[in-house]
């Protein structure tokens, strides 16, 4: 990695966790130069601006939850743990190393569908990628008999990714975790209801 490319990288990571909290509208370029310690020149002589910016830290802490669920993934051996993997992660969010402020989907969606279409452009296809790797795993399940085949798997991973969503949501408005485990409960259920 040449110093240009470990700089950007620098940026990223300590700018990725005060866009997930704030926002993109929120973030300041002052924020962005407390947290680097670094000046507005040294930022943007390595972003063009602070679309840029946003855009690389929404892409890294989107990275950071997409290699935990990969992880939980891969340990898991059949097709119905793969997809608890994402109730375990979910409900114990706490417990692994999430981005700080939490699911930077569900950040970016809330905040940028009216105000920043790259922004919003980048979590629609996180959302996209999120429904296509579940729907896979689904119909890996009923290739493998452990599913019913008149499952739906787009439907059941639009239903898991939108109950995950609203629990995570909803926990982070009212401060009760009590209901994200509640709600995590309906999707664990789902889940097995596919057998």
């Amino acid at each position: 990695m040449s110093k240009a490319e470990r700089t950007k990288q620098f940026i990223v990571e300590k700018t990725a966790p005060i866009f997930n909290k704030k926002g993109y509208a929120g973030t300041s370029l002052n924020d962005m130069m407390d947290a680097t310690g670094l000046t507005k020149g040294s930022i943007y002589g390595n972003f063009v601006n602070k679309d840029d910016v946003a855009l690389a830290a929404f892409d890294f802490n989107l990275k950071k939850v997409n290699t935990i669920i990969s992880q939980e993934i891969a340990a898991s051996s059949s097709f119905r743990e793969k997809l608890m993997a994402y109730t375990k992660v979910y409900e114990n969010y706490f417990g692994f190393p999430f981005p700080d402020g939490g699911c930077p989907v569900l950040n970016t969606a809330v905040e940028a569908d009216d105000t920043h279409p790259e922004l919003k452009k980048r979590a629609a296809e996180a959302i996209i990628s999120w429904k296509d790797m579940v729907s896979s795993l689904i119909r890996k399940g009923i290739d493998s008999k452990e599913f019913r085949s008149d499952t739906d798997p787009e439907q059941i991973a639009l239903t898991m990714i939108a109950t995950i969503e609203g629990a995570i949501m909803i926990t982070k408005l009212t401060g009760r975790l009590n209901y994200r485990a509640s709600i995590m409960k309906s999707v664990e259920k789902l889940i097995n209801d596919l057998s």
